[in-house]
């Protein structure tokens, strides 16, 4: 299987090569034109296990790793990192369900991608060095500082919005360890931190890779090793709904996903393509909902106000894997994509064809949740079904709600549902205690902080800190520069210096 840029299709790679760049030269994000072919028996799949559903997706999806390559990085990924022994459960949450995906090391759903990543990445390697460039609006950065930590010839630099995270995701990069790794936060939001990646990634990569033998690549979702595995757990998900007698095999399931830059959900489309009964694909949002506009629309405008809200990993204006949908829904048309994306850059927006959006009614819906509602939503979780989650899951649950309403009102049933849980609610405890509880005063009088919320929210619910947020306290700061939007080039090139 061969990967090409969405914007041209005159350079072709191998996965090897794809996972490696991360980005196309041309700005463009790496995609096959043969996925829809690469269908495994998807009812054999319901059978095996977690680790077994991935070797068979990946041996059709990452066609140039040898079975042994594919096998070794399976063992290594997941064994012993997670706090559960179903890495994805699926639990039920009112009239519907949750795919938790926040048991892994950094309590968020990017550890199942990005335990994954290194290893894929480490096998591609052949003689050179590799600096991995990620923007994060909160949990990319943590999980790949974990996946990264240590891997020999490759060095991982991140960057977040300055004030632009929660403090537990502060303190997860903060203190991230490892002498290959640089932290810095970005007097910006993400958008800002993202584009500032990827101009980066333009002017230098030739140049560094020259003078230096080291190449750029990427852990965010726009690397098609992030993507590749997040696809098996929406294959899990509908194997657990079927062993739970749910659904029976072929029955459609309609998934829910709390998304900003449209990686998680891209995987669910892949996931359709290859064979999954997936129904509705719905995005939900925050107050930052320009995909909501655009799939009620058609016209994507990222010239609007940035909201901060409780639910930070979501506070996105431009969705870079957007990109991808877009030209499979345009039938590959590059040129196409290459325009969109032009107008995106230069006038900030852009509005498909007729086509394009029917071809997207197909699949996707999108609905958004704002901040009051998303408390709310918290609120109601734990008061009526005990269950706590996270303000990016509550985005997703409000969604899945005014669709189950949407439903009723037009008498229609409606397929089961999945709601994909992102996070712990312990990342994120203040917002989850206050949307509960109301404030929280310590007996001081001093101001609490994000440790005494977990603590606080524990209590309260009998719920169990996850361990690898509860050892945050003790670790040391290491990582506190923090750059204005023009000197991350000048960063990433001083950071150079971790591979030798």
């Amino acid at each position: 299987m061969l990967y090409h840029s969405t914007r041209s299709k005159t350079e072709m790679v191998g996965a090897k090569e794809a996972v490696l760049k991360g980005l196309c030269p041309d700005g463009g994000l790496y995609v096959s034109d043969d996925i829809a072919g690469a269908k495994p028996d998807m009812k054999a799949l319901m059978g095996m296990e977690y680790e077994e559903i991935v070797y068979e997706v990946f041996r059709l999806l990452l066609t140039d790793y040898s079975d042994e390559e594919l096998k070794d990085c399976i063992a290594k990924a997941y064994k012993g990192k997670f706090e559960t022994s179903d890495l994805t459960p699926v639990t039920k949450i009112g009239s519907n369900y949750l795919l938790e995906l926040y048991h892994g090391p950094t309590a968020a759903f990017k550890d199942m991608a990005l335990c994954m990543l290194p290893q894929l990445m480490s096998k591609a390697l052949k003689d050179e060095k590799v600096m991995i460039l990620t923007a994060t609006s909160g949990d990319t950065g943590k999980a790949a500082l974990a996946g990264f930590r240590d891997a020999e010839n490759i060095g991982i630099t991140v960057f977040y919005p300055h004030g632009g995270v929660s403090d537990i995701q502060y303190l997860q990069m903060a203190t991230a360890e490892g002498a290959n790794v640089n932290v810095a936060a970005v007097r910006g939001n993400f958008d800002d931190c993202q584009t500032g990646v990827k101009q980066v990634f333009a002017r230098c990569s030739d140049r560094i890779r020259a003078e230096r033998k080291i190449s750029l690549s990427s852990a965010n979702s726009i690397n098609v090793g992030r993507l590749v595995p997040q696809i098996i757990y929406y294959i899990e998900a509908y194997k657990q709904l079927m062993k739970d007698g749910a659904v029976a095999f072929g029955d459609p399931v309609d998934f829910v996903v709390p998304t900003g830059n449209f990686g998680d959900i891209l995987a669910g489309y892949y996931a359709k393509v290859i064979g999954l009964p997936v129904g509705r694909l719905v995005v939900a949002s925050n107050e930052n909902n320009v995909l909501t506009d655009f799939f009620a629309s058609g016209v994507y405008n990222k010239k609007r106000p940035f909201v901060k809200t409780i639910s930070p990993s979501m506070d996105i204006l431009v969705s870079s894997n957007l990109e991808r949908m877009l030209y499979y829904a345009a039938d590959g048309d590059c040129d196409y994509v290459a325009g969109l994306m032009k107008d995106l850059s230069e006038k900030g927006g852009f509005e498909v064809t007729d086509e394009v959006m029917a071809r997207l009614d197909e699949t996707f819906d999108a609905a958004y949740a704002d901040n009051e509602e998303s408390k709310a939503a918290i609120r109601e979780a734990f008061e009526k079904d005990g269950r706590l989650i996270d303000p990016h899951t509550a985005c997703g649950y409000k969604v899945a709600q005014r669709m189950e309403e949407d439903r009723k009102d037009c008498g229609e049933s409606g397929n089961p549902t999945v709601i994909l849980s992102t996070a712990s609610p312990f990342k994120f405890a203040k917002d989850v205690y206050e949307a509960i509880f109301g404030a929280f005063t310590k007996e001081d009088g001093s101001e609490p902080d994000g440790f005494d919320y977990m603590k606080a929210l524990a209590e309260k619910t009998g719920e169990k800190i996850p361990a690898p947020l509860a050892e945050l306290k003790s670790k040391p700061v290491l990582h506190k520069s923090v750059v204005n939007i023009d000197e991350i080039e000048k960063f990433v090139v001083e950071g150079l210096k971790v591979l030798g």
